[in-house]
């Protein structure tokens, strides 16, 4: 709640301020002087176990859509936008909606794995679409339909693993970029954690993104 909240707030000073730009009123902007909500940074990191209970119990559709979305560190909606089209010289070309900033992404391993099997479902269906995202019939996979079946395979997940459940149901989708990241800095640095989600700074991604701490030595 508290987190719509601020967004409420952002968005009716943002209209404002356009009425402003347009005309309509010469009063100053009512958010002024408004505290937001205080909001505590998130430090769930989703385990392999918890990833595999949910993605065992997922429809086909879904199970692509974590994998990419995983491999990838990208956001769900960059990942829902994901085409054919996007696949070029042996990179996955990516330019994030929120901050405009462009990736080239390798195909290699099992990112490259999951293109090929992508492909393979997608050629299984009459209708055609250059998403690599797509439902049961080959359409192109909706956010909402993303919603629905992440929460059933979550529901499903829950009862099928009783000691994972309390894990399962904190899982959000947009908490595989974290994954990602903690995934990334552990085996190939901090850096290249930043480098594959798009960060200008990597104390962007340490402050948001990296959940778990840093690998350490003990003193003796």
């Amino acid at each position: 709640m508290q987190t719509t909240a601020n967004r409420c707030k952002r968005v009716f000073s943002t209209m404002w301020n356009h009425a402003r730009g347009w005309g309509y009123t010469d009063l100053p902007n009512p958010c002024e002087g408004i505290q937001g909500y205080s909001l505590e940074k998130r430090t769930v990191y989703i385990s392999d176990a918890v990833y595999k209970a949910v993605w065992a119990n997922g429809s086909a559709p879904l199970r692509d859509a974590l994998d990419l979305a995983y491999l990838t560190g990208q956001r769900p909606a960059d990942a829902l936008k994901m085409t054919e089209y996007d696949i070029a010289e042996g990179h996955l070309i990516v330019t994030q909606e929120k901050t405009k900033q462009p990736l080239r992404i390798r195909i290699v391993g099992e990112l490259e794995t999951l293109l090929t099997r992508i492909e393979a479902r997608k050629a299984g269906h009459k209708v055609k679409t250059a998403a690599l995202l797509v439902n049961q019939h080959g359409k192109r996979l909706t956010a909402p339909a993303l919603r629905s079946q992440f929460d059933r395979a979550k529901d499903a997940a829950a009862k099928a693993e009783p000691k994972l459940a309390k894990d399962i149901k904190k899982f959000r989708f947009y908490d595989l970029r974290a994954k990602a990241a903690d995934d990334t800095a552990d085996g190939c640095g901090e850096e290249a954690a930043r480098d594959l989600l798009g960060h200008e700074s990597v104390k962007t991604t340490q402050r948001h993104y990296l959940r778990r701490g840093k690998i350490v030595t003990p003193t003796k």
